[in-house]
């Protein structure tokens, strides 16, 4: 067994990141051709290291005590085979893709191969830039069904235990405050871009504190015409108006012992924050047409998209409301701000709507990481669902690739107004090394800049710049 010397993409590249590389193991019994296809190689620009065998026994060995990203075999052999090679290969490691060398000659037992698994093959005589782009596809389908599944595994830990979903400083800000709102029963206020996630938060609240067995209600404020929302919150009683046919509980009755959510508390009209305002204060209300109070214990929620104190200032918003809603403030970060948290994002999404829609996706590419952690998502995770849901429709393969992103995502420009290239790295944390090399060197080194371009704190730079080994 020979083991050659590693290819490089860049020859900075610390012994750790070495180390990490995945392996191509060549498996040829012509030395020449061997040779040959070492050299092929060699002109790789991705990284990886690359070992040889002489024979499939020779490579089984290998594969006994070594991991492979691709192993790319003769078909013919002496003693065992290429056939025989792969059925090891896929016994081993489903996700080691296999790439046949083969002739004119046994090009059918090649094609018997492909349904056996293996994920291409090249014809002798070989054009050599069409062998290292076969081989690098290869490799770069395994990074990708490797990266998958490490993301569905983190993102099913997050489906079951219902938490938000995200690693990064800001969604861990948001958690400690979730759990410092649900250990005490005040009314909280949450503020946040739309569709940045503010529900999701109240839902945690609720979930995480002693109300969790109870009823969660909301009601988006700006969904309703002001002359029902009043009704849909208190309720009616049998006779009060034409129509009005039978009791009807309004929503604070519905949530009594648990949660009323009310999204959009912006838009609340001025009479109904004065009603808002009382049950707050004693836990009473009146419902349209009834002569006795009923007395609810709820826990009032809040959430808007726009700054209550600008509204209070306006004349908009009652500002002892705002106090009462106000006991606890909850600020959620657009998404812009938590790009580490986009890979598991889309990966949530991907699970979730795959099923929905009845196809199977195995990922989505790095240049599409890459694009997505990009973008600046004015429409926060609620844009990125939609996305989502776009490339899992237009999808023609099993992993998404850029082609189905809409032009808006691949036609992104750095701050100077540039078009930004996808050459696409080979890992999500390449990605983000890749990323923060690139604003470094547009912001001409300035950290600050560069952490508020990128959407994160500078310490977060510091450690990220620290770990990646990157060099300004």
């Amino acid at each position: 067994m020979k083991q050659d010397a590693p290819v490089l993409r860049d020859d900075g590249k610390d012994a750790a990141m070495t180390d990490a590389m995945p392996t191509i193991l060549v498996t040829e019994d012509d030395r020449n051709m061997r040779e040959l296809i070492l050299a092929v190689l060699a002109e790789s620009s991705m990284a990886f290291r690359v070992a040889s065998a002489e024979n499939a026994h020779e490579a089984m060995d290998f594969l006994e005590n070594n991991d492979a990203a691709v192993v790319l075999t003769d078909l013919r052999m002496p003693g065992a085979d290429g056939l025989e090679l792969l059925k090891f290969v896929k016994s081993r490691n489903p996700q080691t893709q296999v790439v046949l060398v083969t002739g004119y000659a046994t090009v059918e037992s090649a094609v018997d191969a492909l349904k056996e698994g293996a994920y291409d093959y090249v014809q002798k005589p070989f054009d050599t830039i069409k062998l290292r782009s076969v081989v690098e596809k290869a490799l770069d389908y395994f990074l990708i069904s490797t990266e998958n599944q490490r993301l569905r595994r983190q993102t099913r830990a997050y489906e079951e235990s219902g938490e938000i979903i995200g690693q990064s400083q800001a969604k861990e800000r948001v958690d400690r405050l979730i759990d410092a709102a649900a250990a005490y029963d005040s009314s909280v206020l949450i503020f946040g871009e739309s569709g940045c996630g503010k529900e999701l938060v109240a839902r945690q609240i609720h979930q995480r504190g002693k109300r969790s067995g109870k009823p969660f209600v909301a009601i988006n404020c700006a969904a309703i015409p002001e002359n029902l929302i009043e009704s849909e919150l208190f309720g009616f009683r049998k006779g009060s108006f034409t129509g009005a046919e039978r009791n009807k509980p309004g929503l604070f009755e519905i949530a009594d012992g648990g949660t009323l959510f009310l999204d959009e508390i912006n838009n609340a009209p001025m009479a109904l924050q004065a009603k808002l305002l009382r049950v707050l204060q004693d836990g009473s209300f009146y419902p349209t047409g009834a002569t006795e109070p009923v007395h609810v214990d709820v826990r009032v929620i809040a959430a808007s998209n726009r700054q209550i104190p600008e509204l209070v200032e306006a004349g908009q918003f009652r500002e002892d409301l705002f106090y009462r809603l106000s006991v606890m403030e909850i600020s959620v970060p657009p998404l812009r701000e938590r790009r580490e948290d986009i890979a598991l994002l889309t990966y949530y999404l991907l699970n979730k709507h795959t099923l929905r829609l009845g196809k199977h996706i195995g990922g989505v590419s790095t240049a599409v990481l890459g694009a997505l952690m990009r973008y600046d998502w004015p429409g926060n995770v609620r844009e990125l669902e939609n996305i989502v849901q776009r490339m899992i429709i237009l999808a023609e393969a099993d992993h998404i690739d850029t082609a189905v992103l809409p032009s808006r995502l691949t036609e992104q420009k750095d701050p100077r107004g540039r078009a930004l290239d996808y050459l696409p790295p080979q890992s999500l944390d390449e990605v983000e090394a890749y990323f923060i090399r690139k604003t470094l060197r547009e912001t001409h080194g300035d950290r600050a800049l560069a952490a508020e371009i990128l959407g994160i704190d500078k310490s977060t730079l510091w450690r990220k710049v620290k770990r990646y080994g990157i060099e300004e």
